[in-house]
């Protein structure tokens, strides 16, 4: 019953979505693992030859190891980011319908990417990353699976911003 005695359907939030997030974590966190176990450090492995490394390599900073010599106390602050950033996007969430899947997926991604970089950070001092993609001598920083997810989420966000309903069709189709 609602403020003034009528019944109201509630309807489900997208928290749900967060066992998207979890499934990012555990892959994430298994693919970390199976590279800290059998690949060399700052050795290519070449997957597709030209194009695709294995590149065992660690980040102590963020994007393309942005302050990664800053002597620790990004460690700190990129936690402390990701979290907050986490915890916005899941109170988001909650105010999503669980049916909204444009909107619930890419904050789900974000989420799991930056938590699971956060264990890294948290267990390790740095992130492991281990694909890395080349075109003959020219070399795109190595990466990893959280830092996908990551970057589909945002891309996902981005163009539902850009290409999503306007504000009159969410104020009158809701």
């Amino acid at each position: 019953m609602n403020t003034k005695g009528k019944y109201t359907t509630q309807i489900p939030n997208g928290l749900i979505w967060l066992t998207v997030s979890a499934l990012v974590i555990a892959l994430d966190q298994a693919s970390k693992y199976w590279v800290l176990a059998t690949l060399p450090e700052y050795t290519a492995v070449p997957v597709i030859e030209g194009v695709w490394n294995w590149y065992r390599s660690y980040n102590t900073g963020a994007a393309f190891s942005f302050l990664s010599d800053a002597g620790g106390w990004q460690q700190v602050a990129f936690g402390i980011l990701a979290l907050g950033i986490s915890g916005l996007l899941a109170y988001w969430l909650y105010q999503t319908p669980r049916s909204a899947y444009k909107v619930a997926l890419p904050y789900a991604l974000v989420i799991g990417g930056a938590l699971s970089n956060v264990i890294d950070r948290a267990l390790r001092g740095h992130v492991v990353d281990f694909i890395q993609w080349h075109w003959r001598d020219y070399y795109w920083p190595a990466f990893n699976l959280s830092d996908s997810a990551i970057v589909v989420g945002a891309i996902a966000m981005a163009l539902h911003g850009v290409f999503g309903p306007t504000r009159a069709s969410r104020n009158t189709h809701t």
